[in-house]
């Protein structure tokens, strides 16, 4: 994994490519909305982010896509919205309603992902309705994105709100140089695997060139979290994953920040005078979030001064706690506890012409900020868990004089980089009390001396150089990436050889139409590839490879559609099979065939053009295919009532509804039939299992061989979050070529 340094980093804005028109992506726009009797209007935001993309925006032209701030029912009762505009950045904004930011931000990105990220499971709500509300929201800015990359741009996404913007961007433009940066902690795999949807999230991020973090191990959880949740291949001395056939580089960029505006605004303040001072200043600044750690923080100070009664009168903490979220209730109760204990120290302590609590609720511009943080003999910078906190790091460059000193908790990124603070967990109160002793005693030399290192490396690492080696990574990575592409078939048979190597067999089961054939207009034009049969003839002669066609065909149909020998045949979704040593049909084939066949009478009546009625005994398909595309819908409601009526159980497979008789029978169950009466109750002792399927009638046999088989979903593109397969093959010519592969034997295993 990549930690760039400040050579690195100027090195990379001189590469190849550092003039390349580049897209910023985030939830919010560098604005600020604001309502007054006027209307709506947009200020620029501060901040060291926007100070440091904003230039190479500039420098490169590009645009900002991103979220106004106010939501479209606001904007349109203020009559819309000026955004503002330079020479060469334009902002595109992607309209959110009120229901939008409940859903998508408060709901999940607020309430699921930012807990969850944190650490804080109890606290991590899970909700279908806002996963859903998350991916739309996420579509619609990759829309946006694409809308606006052109050719050759590299398109930067930033932060939790858009982990799934990276997939669908993909899918909108295959080609695109798509980087991603994560401003949280990432958590550890069992801690992310407590999420429903963290598949799909991982395979969202892992549509970029480059993944990155703050600190190395959040890197190293996300490659753990890709191996055990995606089964990905993983090369953790290169921080890179391979998965879908693309390599994705995972590298560790802390962020820094603007080290000359710190310096310029604490310049302008008065120096502390500290040997004159009576009073010692400790300094923290938060925002309102239980992540911060503020409440513990409060109650290490009145240790302090329990265990240590000289201090009273001769230390003051001044706590900033800037306002957020109060309206939701566990926010607003956290409020209710912070003031509750700042009241209650200064109830126990204080004394006439002292308070050993200062607490300004509200937030503070920089302007006035960075003058507390010079005054300050110590910050007391203790959050619970942090991706970075850049307050340690404003504090450290305000010490001009380099003789204060910073208490820093070891869950904070910046705990990573700044080692010679004094580093403490926050969760041990005694710790952090005997930490403030330590540093308000520490002698002079000791102080300047970790004072001045720490100021060095932050100037090093300031947020320019973080936005150079980032984006000089982002380009090494998709150049990697375009040497490194391999096919599908090359990836699924790099990743299944050596499990299929651990047995002497392999069952194979292969759907027919659309894994093994194309799919075509009418079924009857199916067409089974000349390769395609050439390699079943040669599986068929392969003793350890037991071969299976699994199909929704009539029994009868799917053998003269294949005409090939020796093989095991699985028709009607496995109602009848027929091969080697096996001969079966359901007891429950025949006794609903009237049914049946009442069905297709009101199928016909229906009189849908295109539609077509495939009788096949003991099933019914009507096939929507050559239906007008804005009529299918109607089509198969039409269609699935006309099959309920007649009680049959109804199936929806890639533009065709099914009738089946209706016992708890489908492709799973038959997979298992055979495999048990071929090679026993054991047979995952003996043998390795593999399916191939593309329709969702196949979902059932995915799920039959979960965790004791493989499955693979033949489909273009990925189904995140919707198929159980194990892997991905994205047509029938790629299953053709495993196919030739597996047909001849290469994956043999040791002998019994």
């Amino acid at each position: 994994m990549t930690d760039p340094t400040h050579s690195d980093a100027t090195a990379a804005a001189a590469a190849p490519g550092h003039d390349r028109p580049l897209v910023v992506v985030s939830n919010r726009l560098p604005f600020r909305a604001e309502r007054d009797a006027s209307g709506l209007s947009l200020m620029r935001s501060t901040g060291g982010l926007v100070a440091a993309l904003e230039p190479a925006l500039e420098q490169r032209g590009g645009v900002w896509v991103g979220w106004p701030g106010a939501t479209r029912e606001e904007a349109e009762a203020a009559g819309g919205m000026v955004l503002p505009h330079t020479t060469r950045i334009r902002y595109h904004p992607v309209p959110l309603s009120a229901a939008d930011v409940a859903q998508y931000y408060g709901g999940f990105s607020n309430s699921t992902l930012w807990p969850l990220f944190h650490y804080f499971v109890s606290r991590t709500q899970i909700d279908g309705a806002t996963w859903r509300a998350y991916e739309r929201v996420n579509t619609r800015f990759a829309e946006a994105t694409a809308a606006e990359a052109t050719e050759g741009a590299l398109i930067w996404i930033h932060d939790y709100q858009l982990l799934r913007t990276p997939h669908h961007l993909r899918g909108l433009a295959p080609r695109s140089r798509i980087a991603f940066f994560l401003h949280i902690p990432f958590p550890a795999a069992d801690v992310f695997r407590v999420l429903p949807w963290s598949r799909p999230l991982l395979q969202g991020m892992l549509a970029c060139d480059l993944v990155g973090f703050h600190v190395p191990a959040y890197a190293q959880h996300f490659l753990t979290s890709a191996e055990q949740l995606l089964g990905c291949e993983v090369d953790r001395a290169a921080g890179v994953v391979r998965f879908e056939g693309r390599e994705i580089s995972v590298q560790a960029h802390p962020i820094g920040i603007d080290v000359a505006l710190i310096e310029r605004l604490a310049g302008a303040a008065p120096p502390p005078q500290r040997a004159a001072r009576r009073v010692a200043e400790i300094i923290g600044a938060d925002r309102l979030d239980y992540t911060k750690g503020i409440h513990e923080r409060l109650l290490a100070v009145e240790r302090l001064l329990e265990r240590r009664p000289g201090y009273r009168r001769r230390v003051r903490f001044t706590q900033i706690l800037v306002p957020s979220r109060e309206r939701v209730a566990e926010y607003a109760q956290l409020k209710r506890e912070i003031d509750e204990t700042v009241g209650r120290i200064n109830g126990r302590f204080s004394e006439p012409g002292w308070s050993p609590v200062r607490y300004l609720a509200r937030a503070l511009p920089l302007e006035d900020l960075v003058p507390l943080y010079r005054q300050a003999d110590v910050a007391l910078i203790t959050p619970l868990r942090d991706g970075m906190n850049l307050v340690a790091k404003e504090y450290v460059m305000a010490q001009l004089e380099a003789d204060g000193v910073l208490v820093l908790s070891e869950m904070a990124g910046a705990a990573d980089e700044l080692q010679e603070a004094l580093v403490v967990n926050p969760f041990d109160i005694d710790a952090v009390a005997d930490a403030l002793h330590r540093a308000l005693a520490m002698p002079e030399d000791e102080r300047r001396a970790r004072m001045s290192a720490l100021r060095d490396r932050v100037r090093a690492r300031d947020v320019h150089a973080w936005v150079a080696g980032f984006l000089g990574g982002a380009e090494e990575a998709w150049e990697r990436g375009q040497r490194a592409v391999a096919t599908a078939t090359e990836v699924a048979r790099r990743r299944l050889a050596p499990w299929l190597a651990q047995r002497p067999t392999v069952a194979l089961f292969l759907d027919y139409d659309g894994t093994l054939a194309p799919l075509a207009p009418r079924p009857e034009d199916a067409r089974l590839p000349d390769a395609a049969r050439q390699a079943l003839e040669q599986a068929a002669r392969t003793p350890t490879l037991d071969t299976v066609i699994v199909s929704g065909r009539a029994l009868d149909d799917l053998k003269r559609m294949v005409g090939v020998g020796g093989l095991t045949y699985v028709g009607n979704h496995g109602f009848e099979i027929e091969g080697p040593g096996l001969a079966f049909r359901h007891e429950q084939a025949d006794r609903w065939a009237e049914s049946l066949e009442a069905a297709a009478g009101e199928l016909e009546a229906l009189g849908v053009p295109g539609a077509r009625i495939e009788r096949k005994g003991i099933t019914l398909a009507y096939h929507l295919r050559e239906v007008a595309p804005d009529e299918r819908p109607r089509a198969g409601r039409a269609a699935e009532g006309a099959l309920r009526r007649r009680r049959l159980r109804v199936t929806f497979g890639d533009l065709v509804v099914e009738g089946r008789p209706p016992v708890d029978w489908h492709k799973g169950r038959a997979v298992l039939h055979v495999l048990v009466h071929r090679h026993g109750a054991d047979w995952p002792a003996r043998v390795r299992a593999l399916y191939i399927g593309d329709d969702v009638t196949d979902e059932d046999a995915f799920r039959s061989l979960r965790g004791i088989g493989r499955s693979v979903r033949v489909a273009t593109t990925p189904a995140a979050g919707t198929s159980a397969a194990d892997f991905r093959l994205p047509d029938p010519d790629a299953v053709g070529r495993l196919l030739k592969w597996l047909a001849a034997g290469a994956f043999a295993g040791p002998t019994p």
